[in-house]
């Protein structure tokens, strides 16, 4: 377990409880192991307070409204940031708000990808159920969750070979 400033705990506990419609999203997909490793939202590590992390993929995931490109004061906080977890041993995946939100599955498969390489491929081939022995639901937009085992990918209409009776 990574050390923390106990001051931020309090803050973290706050944080989690308003979680930003990407953030949402994101710990929709990530709760719950679906990913095959634990992850944690709004934890406090060190001076700091990450979105998301995973302890045994040594994964932490930033979710970024557009203040952080906008403006080079804090462009420079979070490179500077980036630098101190990276020192800790720990990889850092930034995503901007708007591509969690409509690049979702290109996301999760990245993440998916960084887990699976940490974690050595020890990651279990089938889904979980979700409560109640139920398929998960999917997103308001249709797609469907990301299935362990690199499942649920990207797909093509276009090379769907189904053809209509």
């Amino acid at each position: 377990m990574l050390a923390y400033a106990p001051r931020n705990k309090d803050y973290a506990r706050q944080l989690r409880s308003r979680l930003t419609e990407a953030e949402q999203r994101l710990w929709f997909y990530l709760r719950r192991d679906q990913l095959g490793v634990r992850f944690y939202r709004q934890k406090p590590i060190g001076p700091y307070i990450v979105d998301f992390h995973a302890p045994k993929a040594k994964l932490v995931i930033e979710l970024d409204g557009s203040q952080h490109y906008d403006d080079p004061t804090q462009k420079e906080k979070d490179s500077s940031r980036d630098a101190w977890l990276s020192a800790q041993g720990l990889k850092v995946l930034r995503f901007d708000d708007r591509q969690m939100l409509t690049e979702t599955q290109a996301v999760l498969e990245v993440i998916f990808q960084v887990v699976r390489q940490s974690t050595g491929g020890e990651i279990p081939p089938s889904p979980p159920f979700a409560k109640g022995g139920a398929n998960p639901p999917t997103l308001i937009g249709g797609s469907p969750p990301l299935q362990k085992g690199g499942q649920g990918g990207f797909s093509d209409a276009s090379t769907n070979n189904h053809t209509p009776k």
